[in-house]
């Protein structure tokens, strides 16, 4: 093996892991700020303005708060089972951004041509740290919302993998790198506009977040599967949503949004502007994570299950097999 060999498997992948890690563990800490200011926006008050210019220290004075919380293991809980379950939230929401590609022919860490495959994988697994931290507290509340959490997950998970293939079928490729690189025809962007609305509730269930925050609402369950988690295995969970809705964001804005590519191949032979096209479309979809939080009441529990088996699950399906048909017939 020479040295060029153990540079491209070894080396690079590792350097841009830490990269992606990096950037990912800032892009949580600076969205929960983003957050906070713009819900006191919506509700007309300040936000975080204390910790520095424009409240820009908040998070940096949050992360210190978290990491010197006194540590307080239950003695009613299952110990081992309770201390890993924070950190199996948080490593698939890093996970998937394996396959993301962020420049011209460049994914974030590894170009497989499984990418979509690895994406529904990861996502599958998501739940278990959900449910393995509600079971070990042995507190009724923390399982009830373990329980409500893997429901949801599982159920959303349908639509949204259906729609997943349909997007498959047009893009003829399981390599998120070739989806963005391979032109489309107008007709195939209007039909994935149209599907991306549903696809959004999809991936907002898939978040746990509001108004699908059911496995953690405050008035029924105190906090969910995190009542009994405090200090930084609680700043652990609150990552991991936070991390999911980065992650998210950018699966959606190399989905429908063209990835790290401007419209109409505007300066696509600039390679570096890629990585910061892409960021300008996760934020914006990220604005919507936040806007639709201030803007949209929670629904029943029962409400939440009943839309995804009765209304997404049929639409899901029957926009396959359109998508199926309009690829046979024009494709």
């Amino acid at each position: 093996m020479d040295f060029n060999w153990w540079l491209n498997t070894i080396i690079f992948p590792v350097i841009r892991s830490v990269v992606v890690i990096l950037v990912l563990l800032t892009g949580f800490a600076y969205l929960t700020w983003y957050e906070r200011k713009l819900l006191a926006r919506f509700h007309v008050r300040y936000g975080p303005n204390r910790a520095g210019p424009k409240g820009l220290l908040q998070p940096v004075a949050d992360a210190v708060k978290a990491m010197f919380k006194e540590e307080i293991i239950p003695n009613h809980v299952d110990k081992a089972v309770y201390v890993i379950a924070p950190a199996l939230a948080l490593i698939p929401a890093l996970l998937i951004w394996a396959v993301i590609p962020v420049a011209q022919g460049i994914p974030a860490i590894a170009d497989v041509p499984i990418g979509f495959l690895w994406i529904l994988a990861i996502a599958g697994i998501e739940s278990y740290g959900i449910i393995l931290a509600g079971w070990s507290s042995n507190n009724n509340y923390s399982l009830l919302g373990a329980l409500r959490s893997s429901a949801q997950m599982i159920s959303y998970e349908l639509p949204m993998g259906i729609f997943l293939v349909s997007i498959l079928m047009l893009a003829g490729s399981f390599s998120l790198v070739q989806l963005v690189e391979t032109p489309r025809a107008w007709w195939e962007w209007i039909w994935l506009w149209a599907m991306f609305p549903l696809f959004f509730i999809c991936i907002l269930a898939e978040t746990n977040r509001s108004p699908f925050d059911l496995p953690e609402t405050e008035n029924e369950l105190v906090a969910g599967f995190q009542t009994e988690y405090g200090g930084i295995k609680f700043a652990l969970f609150f990552m991991a949503e936070y991390i999911n809705m980065i992650t998210t964001s950018a699966i959606m804005a190399t989905l429908f949004f063209g990835g790290y590519r401007l419209p109409f191949g505007i300066l696509s032979n600039i390679v570096w502007l890629g990585p910061f096209v892409l960021a300008a479309k996760v934020i914006i979809l990220l604005f919507l994570f936040i806007w639709v939080r201030a803007s949209i009441g929670r629904p029943r529990y029962d409400q939440l299950m009943r839309f995804t088996w009765r209304v997404l699950l049929p639409v899901s399906l029957g926009y396959m097999i359109i998508t199926a048909l309009m690829v046979v017939l024009w494709k």
